[in-house]
């Protein structure tokens, strides 16, 4: 059984993120936590804070329920899915923590941005504060994002992390429930090759993949989200997934758009392992 967090604030995006999720993992018995947390906006005397924390959780009472009809009537129904309802009054991040620990959280499922988010880069800040900040492997849904069948996975790297067989589980599940391709993605300065730690990496995720149809791609730096944009429409991709320490390497292509006709940042949902 997954236990799967899904944090809302009731906007489309985020009910984008939990129609997406519910299809993603249609094939697995889970459970769905479904989370609304109000933030404190000042520190006052405790009995003050409480007495605000309850009456900020009637609306979202109704609210988490409301959804909760939503998804049994909108979304196909599975008997392996359950849902449950969660509220608190803490900040984001704490929360988020503090239920991927007391649950046993497997994944967190979230919108790029929330309704309060009016940013002009591509991924909102309490999404980025997440998958930066909460040691959890999170599926983050661009607002645009329309669940396909899982048959070509995006796996962009630097070849400088060793592997370990628990962080790429995730993915050899995903790949082999849904008989997907891996298209290993690297991305290089024009005149940089490889060097041995990078080569032996490189070797070890490909026996890893083993029979699982994957290859490997190789671009360099000249106009490269063009040339991501051309390599996620060529391939047909339908997930982008990536090692969290590999963030900073991909955060500008990824997350902070110059090229406003680039169109993977706003359709192409991103799977980032801790």
């Amino acid at each position: 059984m997954k236990n799967i967090l899904i944090p809302t604030d009731f906007s489309e995006n985020a009910w984008n993120a939990i129609a997406y999720a519910v299809r993603f993992f249609k094939k697995s018995p889970c459970n769905f936590y479904l989370l609304n947390v109000k933030t404190p906006e000042n520190t006052v005397d405790s009995l003050f804070d409480y007495n605000i924390s309850q009456v900020l959780k009637i609306p979202a009472k109704f609210k988490l329920e409301q959804t909760v009809n939503r998804i049994k009537s909108e979304l196909p129904k599975s008997n392996n899915h359950r849902f449950i309802t969660v509220q608190d009054s803490n900040y984001l991040v704490k929360s988020i923590r503090n239920i991927v620990e007391e649950k046993q959280i497997d994944f967190i499922v979230m919108g790029t941005k929330g309704a309060s988010d009016f940013t002009a880069t591509s991924l909102g800040s309490n999404t980025s504060h997440v998958i930066t900040k909460v040691k959890c492997s999170t599926l983050v849904v661009p607002k645009n994002a329309k669940f396909s069948s899982l048959k070509e996975i995006a796996f962009p790297t630097d070849f400088l992390t060793l592997y370990s067989p628990a962080t790429l589980e995730n993915i050899n599940n995903i790949v082999t429930n849904n008989k997907a391709s891996v298209r290993v993605l690297h991305i290089k300065n024009r005149e940089a090759i490889l060097n041995v730690e990078q080569q032996e990496n490189k070797a070890f995720l490909d026996d890893y993949l083993g029979d699982n149809k994957h290859s490997f791609h190789f671009l360099t730096n000249k106009q490269i989200e063009t040339q991501v944009q051309n390599f996620v429409e060529n391939q047909h991709i339908n997930l982008i997934t990536m090692l969290a320490r590999n963030l900073n390497y991909f955060q500008k292509i990824l997350f902070k758009p110059t090229v406003p006709e680039i169109k993977y940042y706003s359709e192409t949902p991103f799977l980032v392992l801790h």
